[in-house]
């Protein structure tokens, strides 16, 4: 079966927040709300907002069982 197009979009979604965490922490920079105007502007909130759905839809990944088999 492998892996579904939502969840290849919420890993992708949940690496931008962690490299955008990563960012804050090791130099305080937030890249997200510098692109998109600030951390209160309406798109970052919506970035924001999908980047915490994304790691909350990646939490069902860890409790899933998926028999990965590899295809030649």
């Amino acid at each position: 079966m492998g892996i579904s197009m939502i969840d290849k979009t919420a890993l992708t979604l949940a690496v931008i927040g962690a490299l955008n965490w990563g960012s804050i922490g090791l130099f305080g920079y937030d890249i997200i709300g510098h692109i998109f105007g600030g951390q209160m502007a309406t798109v970052s909130r919506i970035i924001y907002a999908l980047v915490g759905l994304a790691g909350i839809w990646c939490v069902s990944l860890l409790f899933r069982n998926v028999d990965v088999t590899e295809e030649v």
